[in-house]
C-alpha cells in the first residue's frame, strides 16, 4: 500500500536542438506490477549517458525524454510480491530496471546482461509506456534492480555509484583485480575516477592514464599509485607487457588514439576492457592480429553490473570509508551541469537534489 501519492514529474528534454533546456512535465509511470518498488527520488547523478542520449548521439531518443540512472530515494509504495523492501526504506536504481528474471542470465546473476532488458530511461515497455528517468520525483522498478543502501553511505555518496560506481567495479572484480595485479586505467572522469578508488581499495597497483595536467593532482589524492602522461610520446615503452588489466572509461576516441600502444602494456593474457560508450560515429581504433598475438592478450567490454556485485560494491565502500569526488547542484541546473559534462568541466560527478515542488 502506498504511504501517499508521489505526483510523477521530471526534468525533461522536449527538443534535441535544445538538448539541455530541460522543462518540467508530467509523465506517465510504467504500470504498476506486483514485483515493483516505487522510489521517491531524493538525489540522482549525472552522467555521461545521459549527455550522449540527449544529443542523439547514440541515436534518436524518445520524447519528451526525462533521463538519470544514478537513483537514491526512500520506498514509496511495494508491489505484493516484494519481500525485500518496505516503504521507508533507503534505496538506488542505476541504469537498467527490469529484466525478463527467467533466462540463462537472469538466473546466473547476469540480469544486466539480459536479453530482454529494460533500461531506466528511454526505453519502451509492452504496453507502450516510455520508460522516464531520474530527473524527476519517482520511479518504479523491478525489486531485482533495487538496491538497499547501507546506513554509512550518505545518499549523494550513493547515487553515483548506482551507474559510474557499478560500472567500473563489475569489470574489476570479474578481471580478479586485487593484490599482485597491476591496473591501467583510461579516463580520470567520473567513471575513471571510482575505478582508481575501487582498484586501490581492492589492493592492487594503480595506473592512470591521462593527458590532463590539471588532473595530476587529483589522481595522487585518489590513491593511483603512477600517473602516466599520455601526451608525452612513447608514454606505453617503458609499460611494456606491465599491465594484468587495462580499463577503458573513454568516451571519444577520434582519429589519434593507437590502441596498439595501449595493448602492448598487457601482461599474457591481459585484458583490455573498455566501459566507455563514444557515439556511433566514434568506433574504437583499428587494431592488427599482430597486435593481439604477441602475448596473447584480450578484448571485451562490460555493461553495467549485476544486483550481486553491486552489493559487494556498497559493502566494499562501507567497510573501508570510500566517498566519491561529487559536486551537488539542485535538479534545476541539471542544464548547467549536463553542459559542463560535455566540456568535461566536472570534477568529478555532479549530483542533483531534488527540488521539484
Amino acid at each position: 500500500m502506498p504511504s501517499k501519492t508521489v505526483v510523477l514529474k521530471g526534468y525533461a528534454m522536449t527538443d534535441p536542438s535544445k538538448w539541455n533546456d530541460l522543462k518540467v512535465i508530467e509523465f506517465k509511470p510504467k504500470t504498476f506490477a506486483a514485483d515493483d518498488v516505487e522510489v521517491a527520488i531524493t538525489h540522482c547523478g549525472v552522467c555521461g549517458s545521459d549527455v550522449h542520449t540527449l544529443t542523439q548521439g547514440w541515436g534518436e531518443s524518445k520524447l519528451p525524454l526525462v533521463v538519470g540512472h544514478e537513483i537514491v530515494g526512500t520506498v514509496a509504495r511495494v508491489g505484493d510480491k516484494v519481500t525485500e523492501f518496505k516503504i521507508g526504506d533507503r534505496v538506488g536504481v542505476g541504469a537498467q530496471r527490469g529484466s525478463c528474471l527467467e533466462c540463462r542470465e537472469c538466473k546466473d546473476d547476469y540480469e544486466n546482461y539480459c536479453p530482454q532488458s529494460i533500461n531506466t530511461y528511454d526505453a519502451e515497455y509492452p504496453d507502450g509506456v516510455v520508460a522516464q528517468g531520474g530527473y524527476s520525483t519517482a520511479i518504479r522498478a523491478q525489486e531485482r534492480f533495487v538496491f538497499p543502501i547501507p546506513d554509512e553511505i550518505e545518499s549523494r555518496d550513493a547515487a553515483s555509484m548506482m551507474c559510474a560506481g557499478l560500472t567500473v567495479y563489475s569489470p574489476l572484480k570479474t578481471h580478479g583485480v586485487g593484490p599482485g595485479k597491476s591496473v591501467g586505467i583510461m579516463g580520470i572522469g567520473g567513471l575513471g575516477h571510482y575505478a582508481i578508488l575501487w582498484a586501490k581499495a581492492m589492493g592492487a597497483e594503480v595506473y592512470a592514464f591521462t593527458h590532463d595536467d590539471s588532473k595530476m593532482e587529483d589522481i595522487k589524492k585518489m590513491g593511483a599509485d603512477h600517473i602516466v602522461d599520455t601526451g608525452k610520446k612513447d608514454f606505453h615503452k617503458d609499460l611494456a607487457r606491465k599491465l594484468d588489466v587495462l580499463l577503458s572509461t573513454r568516451d571519444m576516441f577520434g582519429d589519434k588514439t593507437s590502441l596498439d600502444h595501449y595493448l602492448s602494456m598487457l601482461y599474457v593474457h591481459g585484458v583490455f576492457v573498455t566501459v566507455g560508450l563514444p557515439d556511433a560515429d566514434d568506433p574504437l581504433p583499428s587494431i592488427h592480429a599482430f597486435d593481439l598475438v604477441p602475448t596473447g592478450c584480450l578484448l571485451g567490454g562490460s555493461k553495467i553490473g549485476s544486483k550481486k556485485e553491486c552489493l559487494e560494491m556498497l559493502e566494499l565502500a562501507r567497510s573501508k570509508g570510500i566517498k566519491p569526488w561529487i559536486e551537488e547542484l539542485p535538479m534545476s541546473q541539471a542544464g548547467k551541469a549536463l553542459q559542463d559534462l560535455k566540456d568535461n568541466k566536472v570534477r568529478y560527478r555532479y549530483v542533483l537534489t531534488q527540488d521539484i515542488a
